[in-house]
């Protein structure tokens, strides 16, 4: 539990707080929220879009989270760059944990309102599908994860590159430039599903996951989520001490 000096004297800080003061910041400034603004609207937009376009006949859920989550994870990775860019600004002493779990909040909670999006729509363009709501639950929890991990990526480039700019570009070139260069060697396209978060996400948004795809999703997670934020942190380290932008006086 952290200490916060105030005019009062020390004021014990805990976890919770500290996640919610990350959300706060995640939505703390105008571009930010507009961020995630466009990113929502965008998930909407795309659901209805889909969902209009698909024949009846083709209309599923897994189809609709395809294409949305797809989409959503391609700007959910900007708001983990800002929020690992903070952690540049922030003295020796804030914690990194914090930054982290909020960052994954926010995305599980974008990743499951985009599940509601495709329902909805999915619900009110019918379908003739046999299928169209088959493995409802996995879809939404591979939606989730899906969000997820691309914060991740998101953290672990904004820790890693000091140009926030840079790194949102960087979150979308690397994973798809692996994805792509893989696919591009026949001998190598197996490795796509073990090594890229587009092949990964696409399995896990189709509702029916193997033992053999969590394997690769976890494979994933280690390199994309786990090790890529591992080095961020190191690079990270040693800060330079700088005004705590996380706290404030009363």
């Amino acid at each position: 539990m952290r200490q916060h000096t105030s005019d009062i004297g020390e004021v014990p800080i805990g976890l919770g707080e500290e996640i919610s003061g990350v959300i706060r910041r995640a939505v703390g400034t105008r571009s930010r929220r507009w961020l995630l603004a466009i990113t929502l609207l965008l998930g909407l937009t795309a659901a209805a879009a889909v969902a209009a376009g698909l024949p009846s006949a083709e209309r599923t859920l897994a189809t609709l989270a395809q294409a949305v989550q797809l989409l959503l994870s391609v700007m959910v990775p900007f708001s983990g760059v800002l929020l690992a860019h903070d952690l540049r600004r922030a003295p020796r002493t804030a914690r990194i944990a914090p930054t982290l779990l909020g960052a994954v909040l926010l995305a599980a909670v974008i990743g499951a309102f985009g599940f509601l999006a495709c329902a909805a729509a999915l619900a009110l363009a019918s379908s003739t599908a046999p299928a169209a709501w088959d493995h409802a639950v996995a879809v939404a929890a591979g939606g989730v994860l899906v969000q997820v991990l691309a914060q991740l990526v998101g953290t672990g480039l904004g820790l890693l590159l000091r140009r926030p700019v840079i790194a949102c570009l960087a979150t979308i070139a690397l994973p798809l430039g692996l994805w792509y260069a893989l696919g591009r060697v026949d001998a190598l396209s197996p490795a796509q599903a073990w090594l890229t978060p587009f092949a990964s996400a696409q399995n896990l948004l189709s509702g029916q996951m193997s033992a053999v795809m969590w394997a690769q999703w976890l494979v994933v997670l280690t390199l994309w989520g786990r090790a890529l934020n591992a080095a961020g942190l190191a690079r990270l380290s040693p800060r330079t001490p700088a005004p705590n932008p996380w706290t404030t006086e009363s």
